[in-house]
């Protein structure tokens, strides 16, 4: 008579696969708990999904071209990384990046420098502006940077006439040009982008100030409370952002050496899709510059792709607008789910 029963060794043989599967399943769980985990898992899947359906997209040339396109926004959306952070927003990030190419343009004829100097300023007050309306008197981020956008849009075309300025010069171009090697160009801009994620960084992680803005972000009230000076520290923030904004316009040169006071439109809804999809919490006090990066490349690379598989740019915004919802959507579901 033969026995169902199965032999010691097959047990044992079952319980080592199960067990194994329970590690890799855990393994799996903590490396998707990353903060960095869904923002490359995305990157990684639209590329996949462009590779396939068009054979230009996963070439040398397109993908030396992607990390190039990537640069404005990303540079851009780092300033509005230290803004979120705080539980604020920027609105007018675009709108300064722009006024900021036209006051370098037309001022292009008196010498690179003072060109430069006069383009540094305007973005550093115009962000700091923002700043001290903010702080000082307890308006809402939203309603002040709307405000500040359609201001400074208007300006820039009045300031110009909505007539463009040609940038001839190579020193204000230069972080368009680079390093070439074959269908690769690693531009000077690229690097600088890659320099000041590093440097933001390092900022909020390793000093003092990066831990005033997360504690700030997670509540005002008990930063306070802990002998945080709230008003100055968000201050700073906007200020730091107005640099950034002033490095993403010369980017932006390099890009297009032409100052165009229409240019940089959806700017503004780029850097706060990247921020999101990068996992920065829209409510403050999470996230971080590397995810930002991550985030900005998914906005090229869609765009990219989209336009490559022949979809009208109209379209392409739908799908951003998209992306930003369900990216918040997200965002809120999950912090939900901490707190309960």
């Amino acid at each position: 008579m033969t026995s169902n029963r199965p032999l010691n060794g097959e047990i044992a043989v079952d319980s080592e696969a199960v067990h194994r599967k329970g590690r890799i399943a855990t393994l799996f769980g903590e490396l998707m708990a990353q903060p960095m985990s869904g923002p490359l898992l995305a990157l990684i899947v639209i590329t996949l999904i462009f590779s396939l359906t068009t054979s230009t997209f996963f070439t040398v040339g397109n993908l030396s071209l992607l990390f190039q396109q990537s640069v404005v926004v990303g540079t851009l959306a780092l300033g509005q990384t230290l803004i979120v952070l705080v539980a604020g927003i920027d609105l007018a990030c675009g709108a300064i990046l722009v006024l900021g190419t036209v006051m370098i343009g037309s001022f292009a004829s008196h010498g690179d420098m003072p060109a430069m100097l006069l383009g540094f300023i305007v973005c550093l007050v115009a962000a700091s502006i923002n700043g001290v309306v903010i702080t000082r008197f307890r308006l809402p981020p939203f309603i002040v940077t709307l405000g500040t956008l359609a201001v400074l849009a208007a300006f820039a075309r009045l300031y110009t006439k909505s007539q463009s300025y040609p940038i001839s010069s190579d020193f204000l171009t230069i972080l368009g040009t680079g390093p070439t090697s074959g269908l690769v160009t690693f531009t000077y801009g690229s690097m600088l982008w890659i320099a000041l994620t590093l440097f933001l960084s390092y900022l909020l992680t390793q000093t003092p100030w990066g831990v005033r803005v997360y504690a700030i972000g997670n509540s005002p009230s008990a930063a306070r409370l802990n002998g945080i000076h709230v008003g100055r520290v968000t201050f700073s923030v906007y200020a730091l952002a107005g640099l950034f904004y002033f490095l993403a316009a010369w980017q932006a040169l390099g890009r297009t050496p032409i100052a165009d006071p229409s240019g940089y439109q959806t700017a503004n809804l780029d850097t706060i899709t990247a921020v999101v999809i990068g996992g920065t919490s829209l409510f403050g006090g999470r996230g971080g510059v590397a995810g930002t990066f991550v985030g900005a490349l998914i906005v090229t690379v869609l765009k990219n792709g989209l336009t490559q598989v022949g979809i009208d740019s109209l379209y392409q915004q739908i799908a951003t607008g998209i992306l930003v919802v369900v990216a918040v959507g997200a965002d809120q579901y999950f912090s939900r789910r901490k707190q309960s």
